[in-house]
């Protein structure tokens, strides 16, 4: 799988509406067939902060996203929002699905 995570740091007076404004984009990207997940969170230290974790199961559907006319239009509508230009993790792990942290195991 194609795992990504991207940090934006929003414009202050946009920041309370961000799950709105992306919420087109965040829809489409979830519909599409090779998305495992693509899920929003705000800082807890930052609330102009959000954190994008997205995982795609493999290079032609991370490229059918960045090809696609949601990923378009989101690169013209959303960077008014933004204060800068997001940063960004990108790594392909041999799996497709989380992996239990073991270390915090809960046995009931």
């Amino acid at each position: 799988m194609i795992f990504i995570t991207a940090k934006f740091r929003v414009q202050p007076d946009d920041a309370d509406n961000w799950p709105t404004i992306t919420a087109d984009f965040t829809t489409a990207t979830r519909n599409e067939p090779g998305c495992l997940w693509f899920d929003w969170s705000r800082s807890l230290d930052d609330p102009t902060e959000y954190v994008l974790v997205e995982a795609f199961a493999d290079d032609d559907a991370a490229s059918a996203h960045v090809t696609s006319a949601h990923f378009k239009a989101a690169q013209q509508s959303l960077p008014p929002h933004l204060v800068e230009t997001p940063k960004i993790v990108n790594f392909k792990l041999d799996q497709n699905n989380w992996s239990e942290l073991g270390e915090l195991a809960v046995n009931r």
